[in-house]
């Protein structure tokens, strides 16, 4: 810091004094005539404010254990805090000590990957390879712009509506003709309601017509149960991109959209022009709310690719998931049944497709969601998918093969990706973002089970890639692995709220070494070993 000199009047008057007396060589001062002399001071250098010392950024305290993974006991086994915490770090390029600031919603908050990436395809041939965490890359990623509704659970951004917004079904509903296939309801909220059969029996196409939303009212199915042989049923709902369907809330039946095995759908729609499936409220101006929920069943898609779980009197299964008996009745649903042996199994395609306010539950245990896939197949084609506001989960997958790409789960009152039954298959770039209000205890951003059926074959074995998770609901964690299944989680980004942790793996068999989800691989149980994490960023416990 510079000193600075001050002079004060006194000392500035006797040095001009002494100045002006050595100029004549008098001791006398010579008077300057009339008037006087004003002496200026110079103005003072003004003293410059201190630099602060920076004050650096709190570095969070490590993780313990017990904040980062709970514990539960099962049939007597128990997989430790530390054992899971120990597994986490045993893997590659994994962040336990992650912060939210990382995060601002669903977007990174830098451009930067908040850990080094891994390459996904290693892992399987779906994947694609990426360089980044999360299933958003950085804030300036448009990925999920367009096709998604926004809410105060998620902001994509973009050009999407909110989604209590009426879609965008046009004008001259007054006037609009339904297409043949359908039936005439009359004007709903100045629309026109073209009602679906209860039976879709031959193939149906729904054309975007402006002023026109299509009408399911019950339980309204596409084709009939072909059963597990692989036959087709040649039956296909067709659906353009940009047309609304909505269930009928004039009566109390649930209402829910089923495709049995060997028929299928096609609902292709753009990234302008989303295919939306709704509540009947959500066509009238604030006839729904953020809260909304549970207003109809949800789409259900059943298949004829393997199940573990099979019905009394049929199956048992094996693990390539031959049989041609083993089937299982579908869950929300009496007598319709999912299963088969064809790991390629096609039940259609569903793109740019938001599914809004669904979740009915039938019984304890016994729901209908979002979607619901029984049993599907990797021919089916499942991208850029939203299932918003489920009261239940909001998406559930049986069993199958199907594989799912770009898949938006925002504001589910129960678990957000929940797979069991032996389901197999791969999904990247995947959000799950729990409702803000609330969701239901005991409620996961991912649930990855086999029901306590440990050493059931297909072997459940999902491979998650590109994933986010925001972690609201008060459950045990956000991530539940557990009933002798296997995982992958590489690449992803995971946020909770204080009091709840990143993950809760559990094991419901075995001893030591030997209990069933952690166990080393065992090609004759088809058992892939300990649940693989890799490059994944946890910020838990409101860290």
């Amino acid at each position: 810091m510079s000193v600075s000199k001050r002079f004060n009047r006194a000392l500035l008057g006797s040095v001009a004094c002494m100045a002006l007396a050595s100029c004549d060589g008098s001791d006398s001062v010579a008077s300057p005539g009339a008037g006087s002399v004003t002496i200026v001071q110079p103005a003072p250098t003004p003293t410059p404010s201190p630099t602060p010392t920076p004050t650096a950024t709190p570095t969070p305290t490590a993780v313990t254990a017990a904040q980062f993974a709970a514990q539960t006991t099962v049939n007597g086994v128990t997989i430790t805090s530390d054992e899971q915490l120990a597994l986490v770090n045993a893997g590659t390029n994994n962040n336990v000590n992650g912060v939210g600031s990382a995060l601002n919603g669903v977007y990174p908050t830098s451009a930067t990957s908040v850990v080094t990436a891994g390459n996904p395809a290693t892992f399987g041939n779906f994947f694609q390879s990426t360089n980044y965490a999360g299933a958003l890359n950085g804030p300036t990623d448009t990925s999920f712009q367009g096709w998604t509704c926004n809410s105060s659970t998620a902001q994509f951004g973009g050009s999407g509506q909110a989604c209590t917004a009426v879609p965008n079904i046009g004008t001259g509903g007054a006037t609009a003709a339904c297409p043949t296939g359908t039936t005439d309801d009359g004007l709903v909220s100045g629309f026109r309601a073209c009602r679906l059969p209860t039976v879709v029996s031959t193939s149906l196409t729904l054309p975007r017509i402006a002023g026109v939303f299509y009408r399911f009212r019950g339980q309204t199915e596409v084709g009939g149960d072909a059963g597990t042989t692989g036959a087709d049923t040649g039956v296909t709902l067709t659906i353009a991109p940009g047309v609304t369907l909505a269930a009928d809330s004039s009566e109390a039946t649930p209402d829910l959209l089923l495709v049995n095995r060997g028929s299928r759908i096609q609902a292709v729609g753009d990234v302008a022009n989303p295919i939306i499936f709704t509540a009947q409220q959500n066509l009238a101006a604030n006839g729904v709310s953020d809260a909304s929920q549970g207003l109809w069943g949800g789409v259900i898609l059943l298949g004829q690719a393997p199940t573990q779980v099979c019905a009394t009197g049929t199956g048992p299964n094996n693990a390539a998931g031959s049989s041609t008996t083993c089937q299982q009745n579908i869950e929300g649903v009496t007598g319709r049944f999912y299963g088969g042996p064809d790991n390629a199994d096609n039940s259609g395609a569903m793109q740019f497709v938001q599914i809004r306010y669904t979740g009915i539950a039938i019984s304890d245990g016994n729901e209908l969601q979002g979607l619901t896939l029984g049993g599907v197949g990797s021919g089916t084609t499942l991208t850029n998918i939203q299932s918003h506001n489920s009261a239940d989960d909001g998406i559930e997958i049986f069993g199958g093969t199907a594989n799912l790409r770009y898949i938006a789960i925002t504001g589910a009152d129960d678990d957000g990706f929940d797979v069991d039954n032996g389901y197999r298959g791969f999904t990247q770039f995947l959000v799950a973002a729990q409702r803000l209000t609330g969701a239901t205890a005991d409620s996961f951003a991912a649930e990855i089970e086999s029901n306590n059926n440990e050493d059931l074959l297909p072997r459940t074995y999902p491979r998650l890639a590109n994933f986010t998770f925001i972690q609201t609901a008060n459950a045990p964690a956000a991530i539940r692995l557990r009933g002798g299944s296997d995982a992958v989680f590489v690449n992803g980004i995971v946020r909770t709220v204080s009091g709840v942790a990143g993950v809760n793996i559990v094991a419901g068999a075995g001893t030591g070494t030997d209990r069933s989800t952690i166990r080393a691989a065992n090609e004759g149980l088809q058992d892939a070993g300990p649940p693989v994490f890799q490059s994944v960023y946890f910020a838990v416990n409101g860290r």
